[in-house]
């Protein structure tokens, strides 16, 4: 249930009280947690999920279940979409969309650089099935017009990318897909509902890892798909129920709370980000530093015209690589791990060599050279959580001294 005042209300308070309600029996004001599997239904409720609606009544957690709709209208609101449906995982979520838009015979422009499973997926599996997949560098507009096809279907960006943190024009990509007859997808994991709205700006579905910045707290998996009813509902019959990536309850509601603090989140993310940038720029170690909000970046401008926020991700490149195992093990109160958008802050290193074997499959020279401006021969990906700023720099600098 979606209050309408609730629509118009600012940032925080939508973060707050979009998708919750006081329990109509305990007039509890925290949202409930419905672990049930199962509902007691009416004598005439059908065995299938075709003559569903998305009103009806509850009748199995795979079908529907009121904690996770409460998750799904929540990130509906703060997204500025239709509706929402929420997966076990933000992978689920992209499998979900991927199998329910293409068929054998299709084709689809992907990212040449995206999250590794995405990646892997494309280069292997979804051709095997029979679908043509284009990879570019969706930064170069001209290279996702050329790669446009009779038979394209779908568009696959993200921006900021993982790992590279390079951007994309939403808008100017949106054009190119919708004058071919094409969806556009936005992996916005990165930038959050805070920094960008890719559905205001021309895309037809947004994907957000649950796990990251959403949840929050490093301890939830999820993932979501935000878009229109005519796009969503039909999808959630056809892949999300028939496939069976459902979210646990118990997910949904951590998730819920982690969502509350959102946009005060956002705001430290990004202030510990930008104090970290500007630090490691200057530190003579550094070879090259990479964050949206420096001006430094080869897409500054794009990013203050398309994100409100800059996120708490950067990246940076070594002036000798040899020094990456002594980092990882002096570190003290930054975690070497994987994953990003926790309250706490992570850093992991890429060797460039290991993950263009494994998850990026370049096909021009001039992907590689992009790859190259932003990564070098490997980066660490450092994801800024809520700790004191001038604490994070002080562990960064007796770990690279």
């Amino acid at each position: 249930m979606i209050r309408k005042n609730i629509l118009h209300a600012g940032e925080q308070t939508k973060a707050v009280h979009a998708g919750e309600f006081p329990d109509p029996v305990t007039n509890a004001s925290a949202p409930n947690i419905v672990m049930s599997t199962t509902f007691v239904v009416e004598a005439d409720t059908g065995f299938s999920v075709e003559g569903m609606d998305e009103n009806d009544a509850w009748v199995y957690t795979r079908w529907g279940n009121p904690t996770i709709r409460q998750l799904e209208d929540k990130l509906a609101v703060i997204e500025g979409a239709e509706t929402a449906v929420a997966f076990a995982s933000g992978m689920s979520a992209i499998v979900a969309l991927l199998f329910h838009l293409l068929k054998s015979g299709d084709h689809a422009v992907i990212s040449d650089v995206a999250y590794a499973a995405l990646s892997e997926i494309t280069n292997e599996l979804i051709p095997e099935l029979g679908i043509e997949i284009t990879k570019v560098d969706t930064s170069d507009i001209e290279a996702v017009g050329a790669a446009i096809k009779t038979n394209t279907k779908l568009i696959y960006i993200e921006t900021p990318c993982n790992p590279i943190l390079r951007l994309t024009d939403i808008a100017a990509v949106a054009a190119i897909a919708h004058a071919a007859g094409a969806k556009l997808a936005v992996d916005s994991t990165f930038a959050t509902p805070i920094a960008t709205r890719p559905l205001l700006l021309g895309a037809d579905f947004v994907i957000h890892s649950l796990t990251k910045y959403l949840g929050g707290h490093g301890d939830a998996l999820g993932g979501v798909l935000l878009g229109s009813k005519h796009d969503l509902v039909p999808l959630r019959k056809q892949t999300s129920i028939r496939f069976g990536g459902t979210i646990s309850p118990f997910n949904a509601w951590l998730i819920i709370r982690g969502i509350a603090t959102l946009p005060l989140r956002m705001q430290v993310h990004q202030e510990n980000a930008l104090r970290i940038a500007s630090y490691l720029e200057q530190n003579p170690k550094i070879k090259r530093v990479i964050y949206p909000g420096l001006a430094s970046h080869p897409q500054h401008e794009l990013a203050k015209r398309q994100m409100k926020n800059f996120s708490g991700i950067l990246t940076f490149q070594l002036n000798d690589n040899r020094n990456v195992r002594k980092i990882a093990e002096r570190l003290q109160i930054i975690h070497y791990a994987v994953s990003l958008g926790h309250h706490r802050s992570l850093v992991f290193y890429l060797n460039s060599k290991d993950v263009l074997q494994t998850s990026f499959k370049f096909a021009t020279s001039g992907q590689y050279d992009s790859w190259n401006t932003f990564a070098g021969e490997g980066i660490f990906r450092f994801s800024a959580g809520l700790e004191n700023a001038e604490d994070l720099i002080a562990d960064l600098e007796q770990a690279i001294d």
